[in-house]
């Protein structure tokens, strides 16, 4: 067994059941929602969805043009997040989550909630 296959229990929300945990699932998340702007994109669109690329790029002011499509191309190339292209001219693209990035809120929560518990200040 190598180091990535090594199982470490992890405590369940809310009780004492343990279950396996491996480093390469952990990983492979991390790998999906890694970068500076990712997790606020998913945000933002489980606050609302769908959205316009102008909806996000003033969602999230500091994020440049060019980051944001390299994020949310990750983000569709990785099953989490949908674009939706309307045949119209000018192109109306809008941005939906799939159930993939639906089922990643309670991870959201999560952090928000330690955050919280951390008394971080709001920014």
């Amino acid at each position: 067994m190598n180091s990535t296959d090594k199982k470490v229990s992890i405590e369940a929300a809310g009780g004492d059941n343990r279950r396996p945990c491996t480093i390469d699932r952990v990983e492979q998340a991390l790998a999906v929602i890694e970068g500076r702007w990712k997790l606020l994109i998913l945000h933002h669109l489980l606050i609302r969805s769908p959205r316009r690329f102008s909806d996000l790029e003033r969602a999230i002011p500091a994020v440049t043009q060019k980051m944001l499509i390299q994020q949310l191309r990750a983000l569709e190339a990785d099953g989490v997040v949908r674009r939706i292209v309307y045949p119209e001219v000018p192109p109306h693209v809008e941005y939906t989550l799939t159930p993939a990035g639906i089922a990643l809120e309670p991870a959201l929560n999560a952090l928000h909630d330690w955050a919280a518990s951390k008394h971080f200040a709001p920014s």
